[in-house]
């Protein structure tokens, strides 16, 4: 028997060194890495492929006015049409903040990420990487006024760097820069802002991105990092484990070297939205805040459907958490309390984050519902408590009358003990409501697109930090304004008819 297995073993060597004779270095490969997975075609069964990107990074991805339109445009977005048409479906872009881009791209929101994101050794533990699709370098962005003050990152001693939270910038000067502070922002813009206001000395961008903020805007200036970096190239980021579509995209990505499309074609295409070319007169009445006026409307819009949904829902679910307490039953009360204590003890962000990321990993909800979900839970919690102080600020003498009178508890409650606590809550309902309409901004840092996210992309479009800024707060205060006199027209009222 052992002779017949040695045999045997002999005969399977010889058919190895056999095949090995005909198979070339490059089919074993291709063998190897053949796709273990179905992820090319799920995104060719739904037709789409869904990129997730932070556009306030020109030239890579930002906003542009397009015919009254918000558009998405830039040297990403190209490549990720290139790769789209190649797969044979449809380029979906998906806003949100950068430093939310992984967790989407973990959780299935979005297919892949194209960002100018840097592949890092951190990052590839979590996702899968392209092939760099292109290669630039590290600048410092500083004021014109400072530029032969300071010469690289060696020069901010003492002071203040910017950089975006979550990026390559940002670990770069933690790990090298460190007799420096840091700074870190969400958006690139407010740090340009920051640097006008000489809240920071530098801010740490990618060169391409450091030249569109000098080429725009006044009296900036821009000078080498001198950071010693791995690898300066931007790649895309998929879900680890989907192969098929990384080698999809690297197939496209080698057409775009081969042809040189991104120097030939995405960059004098993204080139003229920059408006470095236009006139100073054709700048200025471009960017001008009534050119975006249908951005600051739809921003409003969203806000008020928000809102509104959110206070109804709220107002409904919180009049069940506090009678909930209110009912004698220690389950109920219980279960309400804990509800109360944990939603107001933890952040509304935190909250929002953990539906539209954490939930998404069962179901897959949208960002708009997500918000409208998360601030209505949220404002229940606190709609609960002013309820049920109401309710117990009514003298017990209300209830034994009524009971004495033959009304059944259930009647009691409905017909005089809420209508008299009513009265008593409605200045601390108003102020909840005001409070929520400005609560709703939070949902911005997941693509809704609501006032706050509305002026973030008129400020990537224009490169205007302050006028977007005074305009939101303007049309903030007309909303909470005209509610805060409704509410009072309601409140005197009901004080009117109590005489």
């Amino acid at each position: 028997m052992k002779k017949y297995k040695s045999w045997l073993q002999v005969l399977l060597l010889a058919f190895i060194i056999f095949l090995s004779a005909f198979v070339t270095d490059s089919q074993w490969q291709a063998a190897q890495t053949a796709p273990q997975d179905n992820y090319v075609q799920k995104v060719k069964a739904k037709k789409e492929l869904v990129m997730g990107t932070s556009p306030d990074f020109p030239p890579y991805e930002f906003v542009k006015n397009i015919h009254g339109k918000s558009t998405v445009v830039g040297m990403d977005i190209e490549v990720g049409k290139k790769i789209a048409s190649d797969l044979g479906v449809k380029l979906v872009v998906k806003r949100m903040d950068f430093d939310s881009l992984l967790v989407a791209l973990e959780t299935g929101k979005v297919d892949m990420v194209i960002s100018g994101m840097n592949r890092t050794k951190e990052r590839a533990q979590s996702v899968d990487f392209s092939e760099d699709y292109y290669h630039t370098g590290q600048d410092l962005l500083i004021r014109k006024a400072d530029v032969h003050r300071f010469h690289n990152y060696r020069s901010f001693s003492g002071k203040v760097i910017g950089a975006q939270t979550g990026s390559i910038q940002y670990n770069l000067i933690k790990k090298q820069a460190k007799k420096s502070k840091i700074k870190g922002m969400d958006k690139d813009n407010d740090l340009v802002l920051g640097l006008q206001t000489k809240k920071v000395d530098a801010v740490a961008l990618d060169k391409a991105t450091a030249k569109a903020f000098v080429d725009n805007t006044a009296g900036l200036a821009q000078i080498p990092s001198g950071f010693k970096v791995d690898s300066a190239g931007s790649a895309i980021a998929f879900p680890k484990g989907a192969q098929s579509l990384v080698q999809a995209a690297n197939k496209s990505i080698d057409e775009v070297h081969k042809h040189n499309l991104i120097n030939k074609q995405y960059l004098p295409k993204v080139g003229k939205y920059l408006g470095s070319h236009k006139s100073e007169k054709a700048s200025k009445k471009a960017n001008s805040m009534w050119a975006y006026k249908d951005f600051f409307l739809a921003g409003v819009g969203y806000t008020l459907m928000i809102s509104a949904i959110s206070v109804f829902f709220g107002f409904l679910l919180g009049l069940v958490l506090a009678l909930m307490r209110l009912s004698g039953n220690q389950i109920l009360d219980k279960l309400a309390s804990a509800y109360v204590e944990f939603v107001r003890g933890t952040p509304l962000m935190v909250q929002l984050l953990f539906i539209y990321f954490g939930l998404g990993l069962v179901v897959n909800i949208p960002a708009l519902l997500s918000g409208i979900i998360a601030v209505s839970l949220n404002s229940a919690a606190y709609v609960a408590e002013v309820i049920r102080s109401g309710i117990n600020s009514i003298s017990i003498g209300q209830t034994e009358a009524a009971r004495s009178l033959g009304m059944s508890k259930r009647l009691t409650m409905r017909y005089v003990i809420f209508p008299q606590a009513m009265k008593n809550i409605w200045p601390a309902l108003g102020n909840e409501f005001v409070s929520l309409i400005k609560e709703s901004s939070i949902v911005s840092v997941i693509g809704v697109k609501d006032l706050i996210y509305q002026s973030r992309l008129v400020q990537a479009d224009t490169y205007r930090g302050v006028m977007p800024l005074v305009i939101t707060m303007i049309l903030y205060f007309v909303i909470t304004f005209s509610l805060s006199r409704v509410m009072k027209y309601f409140e005197r009222k009901m004080a009117h008819e109590s005489k």
